[in-house]
């Protein structure tokens, strides 16, 4: 049965912040419960990105949460890490009601909403909550540097580049990208985080960073499972909300999820493989 979702609000201490709401059918309590953050590189995107992927997740089991978090440059860095954290901490306290008593929580994003999601698990550990069981990064937008070999491959970086730009107004001001929380992966503290489920592809642009941060995490002692999925076609991945079925590439990832949501928590290790 194909995941359904319906439109909700969370009240964030008065302010309704819309969300997206996943579930496939009637699944067993307690749920895996997840936070999902789109992409968009931090000034674009809305509910409808990302949909195929939180459908994916809810069809491995979870009842996904899409959040329609704060866009720059209106709302520069920590505004949209800010307002995720505060439904985050939202969702832990009433899990009962989106996911069952008991339910484990997961942050999920692609791209710049993974960065957001890597940065909500830095906040976790340094405020001791809430406790989160899992991330799922797809392709994270983690390096404003846009240095790497992935990057220079595919032509990014210069004037007018939509990575470019979504950093310049995401972080603000210069300074910015040397803060942990919004660019992990110059961060030197990643101990004691959740264990992280870390996908790209052979030609996204994130491919290298991606790699990178799984083997950060991994050495670290954080327990990480890194995919690299062979697909030519446009990546981070995404579909029509409203498709009748999951696409070919959602088929290769739906194992995958359900592993990581449903599995108990693996030795800390670093796995790089193909799928």
């Amino acid at each position: 049965m194909s995941a359904l979702w319906t439109e909700d609000k969370l009240d964030l201490d008065g302010t309704a912040l819309p969300v997206r709401v996943y579930r496939a059918g009637a699944a067993l309590r307690p749920t895996p419960l997840v936070l999902h953050l789109h992409g968009g590189t931090f000034t674009c995107g809305d509910l409808d990105c990302g949909a195929m992927i939180c459908r994916t997740m809810a069809e491995a089991g979870a009842v996904v949460v899409s959040i329609d978090y704060p866009l720059a440059p209106e709302h520069p860095f920590p505004a949209a890490l800010n307002v995720s954290f505060a439904a985050l901490d939202l969702l832990y306290r009433q899990r009962a009601r989106w996911a069952g008593r008991g339910a484990r929580l997961f942050v999920a994003g692609e791209e710049a909403g993974a960065n957001i999601a890597t940065a909500l698990t830095l906040m976790a550990r340094d405020q001791h909550r809430p406790p989160i069981a899992g991330q799922i990064l797809i392709s994270p937008m983690l390096d404003p540097c846009l240095g790497s070999h992935s990057i220079r491959a595919a032509a990014v970086g210069e004037a007018g580049c939509k990575w470019a730009d979504g950093w310049h107004f995401y972080l603000g001001t210069a300074d910015k990208a040397a803060h942990p929380y919004a660019a992990p992966l110059g961060s030197r503290r990643l101990a004691g985080i959740a264990p992280a489920l870390i996908l790209t592809s052979d030609d996204c642009p994130m491919h290298d960073e991606s790699v990178e941060y799984g083997q950060r995490l991994g050495s670290c002692g954080v327990p990480v499972q890194s995919h690299v999925v062979s697909d030519p076609s446009d990546w981070p991945p995404d579909g029509p909300p409203d498709a009748a079925s999951l696409p070919p590439w959602a088929q290769t990832l739906l194992p995958l999820f359900t592993t990581f949501l449903t599995a108990p928590a693996p030795a800390a290790a670093v796995r790089t493989v193909q799928a």
